[in-house]
């Protein structure tokens, strides 16, 4: 296949906080990567053999930490998950924040978008035909 993500990096002020927030959050495996000529966390998203989805990365951030009202500058990667509210629950359980809220993707899912511990921008979504 081409043309299709295949990895993706979140930048961390904290890397270790924001490796326990996402292992709390979505239940990830990241390990950091020995050998490497910087710090690096593998992310490792679910098994080999579970179709869709990508694994990735983690790093310290070269800059400053996104300001808070500042347009979102990168690609924001959504997760599906089983149960929006349960998943929100732990997302602010592990402290992030909200960014927008739940709303209806019309007759499609559930759709909204929070902030992990470095102010990064991620959607969640729960496929569900009667939302509205």
């Amino acid at each position: 296949m081409t043309n299709r993500p295949a990895h993706f990096e979140i930048h961390a002020e904290d890397p270790e906080r924001a490796v326990q927030f996402y292992t709390n959050v979505f239940g990830w495996e990241i390990k950091k990567w020995e050998g490497g000529q910087f710090e690096y966390w593998m992310v490792m998203t679910g098994k080999q053999d579970e179709p869709g989805g990508i694994n990735g990365g983690l790093l310290r951030r070269k800059g400053s930490a996104p300001t808070e009202g500042q347009a979102v500058n990168a690609y924001v990667t959504t997760m599906v998950v089983e149960n929006y509210d349960a998943i929100a629950a732990k997302i602010l359980a592990a402290g992030g924040t909200e960014a927008a809220p739940k709303s209806a993707l019309t007759g499609m899912a559930w759709q909204g978008y929070y902030k992990d511990t470095e102010g990064n921008i991620f959607g969640i979504h729960q496929a569900d035909t009667n939302a509205k």
